[in-house]
């Protein structure tokens, strides 16, 4: 997967400030949990036969990668705006109930990207092929429990600004299929703006699917 960005010129760009402030806290990300009705989509995916792990994750990285501030990152010290970003996700062994990484390159289709991430999945040995790199968003689902809030592990790296998607075991409520959804992001970049942005255009993704 190529890193294909440019560095930010931090004397002129607006959100220097904001950066910083944020860069320099003790905990720099945020987590924020919603709810997404998924109707429409969950129909849709089924009708195709479709994972619907590996669907929404395109869904969503699709989205995320149309948001600007969910593509910058640090790079060795400086800021930088990446072009596109990849997909890395938790894919559990049902042998061993272990979780493994899996690293697929994001595709401009969901039916290519179905192809290449199941792929990639079913035929990967190792648990983990290496550090993640900065242009992917994450992904671990938690489809066993219908939670109303989440939090994750910090590697104490405060530079670290890469996005973590979760979602949880979906229901049906007033005859609707609800999915509750988790993003964490590095509040140096990103803002409730942004995740405002996100929540629409994904749920406007998911109700045309």
């Amino acid at each position: 997967m190529a890193d294909n960005y440019e560095v930010v010129d931090e004397n002129n760009w607006k959100r220097a400030l904001h950066c910083q402030i944020f860069r320099n806290s003790v905990e720099p990300s945020y987590c924020v949990t919603f709810e997404l009705d998924i109707s429409n989509f969950l129909e849709k995916i089924k009708e195709l036969e479709y994972s619907f792990t590996i669907a929404l994750i395109f869904a969503v990285s699709k989205c995320a990668n149309e948001i600007e501030e969910f593509r910058y990152r640090f790079v060795d010290g400086q800021i930088v705006l990446y072009d596109k970003i990849d997909t890395a996700f938790t894919y559990m062994n049902k042998d061993t109930e272990l979780f493994k990484v899996v690293n697929v390159e994001m595709q401009d289709t969901l039916e290519e990207y179905m192809m290449s991430a199941i792929e990639k999945a079913e035929n990967q040995k190792e648990y983990f092929t290496g550090p993640l790199g900065n242009n992917v968003f994450q992904f671990s689902p938690l489809p066993w429990v219908s939670y109303t809030h989440i939090s994750h592990t910090n590697s104490g790296k405060k530079d670290n600004a890469t996005p973590l998607f979760d979602w949880g075991k979906f229901f049906q409520r007033d005859k609707k299929w609800i999915l509750p959804f988790s993003v964490q992001v590095h509040h140096s970049f990103v803002d409730g703006i942004h995740i405002g942005r996100l929540v629409d255009g994904l749920q406007n993704y998911l109700n045309r699917f």
